[in-house]
């Protein structure tokens, strides 16, 4: 426009109407994520529904605040226990870790340990990737808490993973007088009612176990800590005592990808995270092939891993048609040892089954999603999904974290019937873990997840229809300025940067970040920036990801930090008229404006207008060299303590 080319964003309006947002404003619009995944109802320009459909769900986001800080509240009252700084059996069993530990990691274990010292229950949610070593941060967690003398429950979704938990445990406690016992199917009633009276009695430090450990009857002597392996495959009942737990003991949950509603309540603030993104040394990517189901690559898939001396995972989730699968691959591969494994199998067959696989015994296991959770197999390098189209994103995601846990180059294949039969949501859900190959893509893929499936509720169904109306980022955005409002923690905010325009091109060139999304989020990010040190870090990683910054996005970047500059001065307005810049208000004493003449002579100072004035170029990238200059000087001067009267 005018000779001059920026970026804008067109938002289109029920009965066709249209608004051009300047770059500038772009951190005002938020991604629309609704409820359901659908798309949002659009309103009339000019209109009130917007504004009402606003106004509802800031009432009931200022409810629900009221809620949460109850609930703070509640936390704050009941302190929790205080554990004591690490003792040396603390410092001894952490550097008998065999493994080298991720900075990700070691900053999850130092956040966990100073929540765990602090006298008030901890709820802390550690997000990170399949065998990026979450169970250690557990394991460290529960030897804290056992050496002061309280007691731990580890709550595991499946028996399989129990059995696994509660091996390594115990290989690694082996040393320190900790008692360990475990609590699921693989046990008989009796095993399970003798460990469940000692928990009672005190004599189990640490109960391993499915829900049977949230049953009446599991009463612990002096419980002081919970850790939760993926919460979200527990049930409504189960997490509705849980959630009473955490009004009293400290609350460990561990999750490689959290569905919506965790995710939300983490992003929401309702409780602490930890990501952890750093793979493990020599971890490589799962090579990830999705398409129409075809026997001919499921042959040499399975050949392939055979022939290196590694296993297979058949994933076949219908227990009825589970054993003619398993005669089906039998014929592909002759010469390999098939076993079946799924949940309706009697408890000691089913461990007998899991336990063949994992010492090698078994060379394909033919099995349902029961291998979800955690199974830790490095030989078996090669995952089989028959119909991936009928499997939740974070469900598949999961499953592929069976393979690639060691230095083996590891594949995945995502079967479909045919691509007539496939859903638009099913089609969505493959597609992002095509696009999601490289490792630690499980926090993105629970992004992508929540909008997918839609942001849902977020404390109570009577909440979605207010994330549905406005969605789910401009909802937690009234939400957090809701909690912070009434509990009176509302910081000083850095000032609004000043609206300012040059005849400059200032934007993001298309042959430099190519997707209209990633424009979009560079733009809001510039925008937002109330700190000049905000757009240093964002300079940097434009750097490190794309290359040296063109001309056009340097412009847009100055022309914020310009803008901050000026903002942070105390300027509400700039004029250019006559060839002049006019910055008004700036408060300067005689000093300030004394050494405003000496940077920039021909700058006049307005005292009765708390007016500067500065002549401006009339070349435009001149005039914009000077309008980055001024902001400097003007800042300086303004910042300056006043002199003595």
């Amino acid at each position: 426009m005018g000779g001059v080319t920026r970026d804008y964003l067109e938002l289109e309006y029920r009965g066709g109407d249209r608004v051009f947002v300047p770059s500038d404003q772009l951190h005002k619009i938020s991604r629309y994520v609704g409820a359901d995944a659908s798309d949002p109802p659009l309103s009339k320009l000019g209109g009130t529904q917007w504004e009402k459909m606003k106004m509802r769900a800031r009432r009931a986001a200022q409810a629900l605040a009221g809620e949460l800080l109850n609930l703070y509240a509640e936390r704050r009252r009941r302190a929790g226990h205080a554990f004591p700084q690490d003792i040396d059996w603390q410092i001894e069993f952490e550097r008998a870790f065999p493994y080298q530990e991720t900075g990700d990691q070691l900053e999850a274990i130092e956040q966990v340990k100073a929540d765990m010292e602090e006298a008030r229950p901890m709820d802390r949610l550690i997000c990170g990737d399949v065998g990026y070593g979450k169970t250690e941060v557990a394991l460290r967690a529960a030897f804290k808490a056992a050496t002061d003398g309280k007691q731990v429950m580890f709550l595991v979704p499946t028996t399989v993973l129990t059995q696994q938990h509660y091996g390594t445990f115990t290989e690694r406690l082996r040393d320190y007088p900790l008692r360990i016992e475990m609590a699921s199917r693989f046990r008989s009633a009796k095993e399970v009612g003798a460990a469940v009276r000692d928990f009672q009695e005190g004599k189990v430090d640490i109960l391993i176990g499915t829900h049977r450990l949230l049953s009446r009857d599991v009463r612990p002597r002096d419980l002081g800590l919970l850790i939760v392996d993926e919460e979200q495959r527990f049930g409504v009942k189960q997490k509705d005592l849980l959630r009473q737990l955490r009004l009293r003991v400290d609350v460990l949950s561990l999750s490689a990808t959290p569905i919506p509603r965790t995710l939300q309540m983490s992003l929401a603030g309702l409780r602490d995270i930890s990501v952890i993104e750093t793979p493990p040394e020599g971890r490589r990517p799962v090579r990830t092939y999705v398409g129409e189901y075809d026997e001919d690559l499921v042959k040499r898939a399975m050949d392939r891993e055979l022939a290196r001396g590694g296993q297979v995972f058949f994933v076949h989730n219908r227990v009825e048609t589970i054993d003619e699968t398993a005669e089906r691959i039998r014929a592909l591969c002759p010469s390999a040892r098939v076993s079946v494994a799924h949940g309706q199998m009697a408890e000691g067959a089913l461990e007998k089954v899991m336990l063949e696989f994992l010492r090698g015994d078994a060379d394909l296991l033919v099995c349902t999603t029961i291998v979800e959770a955690g199974l830790d197999i490095p030989t078996a390098n090669t995952l089989i999904v028959e119909r991936a189209d009928q499997l939740g994103l974070a469900q598949l995601y999961q499953i592929r974290g069976r393979v690639g846990r060691s230095r083996e180059r590891a594949y995945a294949y995502l079967f479909y019937p045919s691509s007539a039969a496939l859903t638009e949501d099913a089609a969505a859900r493959l597609a992002t873990l095509s696009d999601y190959t490289e490792l630690g893509s499980g926090f993105k893929i629970a992004m992508r997840d929540l909008e997918i499936r839609g942001a849902g509720n977020l404390l109570g169904d009577e909440q979605s229809g207010h994330v549905a109306a406005v969605g789910f980022e401009l909802y937690v955005a009234m939400l957090d300025e809701a909690v912070a409002a009434l509990g009176g923690t509302s910081a000083d905010e850095a000032p609004e940067p000043v609206r300012v325009d040059v005849p400059v091109d200032a934007y993001v060139p298309a042959d430099y970040v190519p997707y209209e999304a990633a424009k979009i989020e560079i733009h809001r990010r510039v925008s937002g920036a109330r700190e000049v040190a905000e757009l240093i870090l964002l300079r940097e990683e434009l750097e490190d990801r794309f290359g040296a910054i063109p001309e056009p996005l340097e412009n847009l970047i100055k022309l914020q930090d310009a803008r901050i500059k000026l903002g942070r001065a105390g300027a509400r307005r700039v004029d250019f008229r006559g060839g002049r810049m006019r910055v008004t208000p700036i408060e300067l004493d005689s000093k300030a404006t004394g050494e405003l003449r000496a940077e920039v002579p021909d700058a006049v100072y307005e005292s009765g207008r708390t007016t500067v004035v500065l002549r401006m170029p009339d070349e435009p990238q001149e005039r914009f060299a000077a309008l980055v200059r001024a902001a400097e000087v003007v800042l300086k001067v303004a910042s300056e303590p006043p002199s003595n009267p």
